[in-house]
């Protein structure tokens, strides 16, 4: 049938062509002869992709199969973690939090505080405090960490939101200097530290951890 009869083939090639992928990617894409997708796509709009600075087109990199298997079993473990864990019954809820805070909980007297850059983390704290203690809402303070040249408006915006702290009840944040080996755009909203300032809820915290970690297990 001859290429002339790979429909699949010339479509596909139409719409990576269309995307701006080079008749060499393409080809090598699709297994193919590079002049077949000349042809193939000799009518489709082609846009160069930019150039880097040292002057090289910006190649699309597929993703090799080791890490798309990778990927295809964290989705996997998520499912079978999410299906494990169900709903929370309100023992499991307490015991959750117990744990959390042995494991990143500040440990200090007279207040229960908790730092972290993941936002599910901070907001399961401050939830777990106010679902179990007593709670006064003018005793929150927030604690921002955030490298210089991020944006603080925003930053403090969104943990504000997350942990339910006005911005008023933030501390003033330390801005730490651009350290050059720190992926900036990995933790674009820097660390966040919520405090609950009350002695009686630390020793109420602390009770619960001192009884998880000298549990019986049945």
């Amino acid at each position: 049938m001859g290429y002339r009869g790979k429909v699949t083939e010339q479509a596909r090639a139409r719409e990576l062509r269309a995307k701006s992928w080079t008749l060499a990617e393409i080809a090598a894409e699709l297994d193919v002869a590079k002049s077949s997708v000349s042809l193939w796509v000799r009518d489709v709009p082609f846009t160069p992709r930019p150039r880097d600075r040292a002057g090289r087109r910006n190649v699309v990199k597929r993703p090799h199969p080791a890490q798309l298997a990778k990927l295809a079993e964290i989705e996997a473990m998520n499912r079978w973690g999410a299906d494990q864990i169900g709903v929370l019954s309100e023992r499991e809820f307490l015991v959750a939090g117990a744990a959390l805070y042995l494991g990143e909980g500040a440990k200090t007297k007279s207040r229960v505080a908790m730092a972290n850059t993941d936002p599910a983390i901070i907001r399961l704290f401050v939830a777990w405090v106010r679902h179990w203690f007593e709670v006064d809402e003018s005793r929150w303070r927030g604690n921002l960490y955030l490298h210089q040249g991020l944006d603080l408006e925003a930053a403090t915006s969104f943990w504000s939101s997350v942990s339910a702290i006005p911005p008023e009840q933030f501390n003033k944040p330390y801005r730490a200097m651009p350290d050059a080996g720190i992926r900036h755009n990995k933790h674009e909203h820097g660390c966040f530290t919520a405090v609950y300032s009350s002695a009686r809820t630390q020793r109420a915290v602390m009770g619960l951890v001192r009884a998880l970690v000298t549990a019986r297990i049945a």
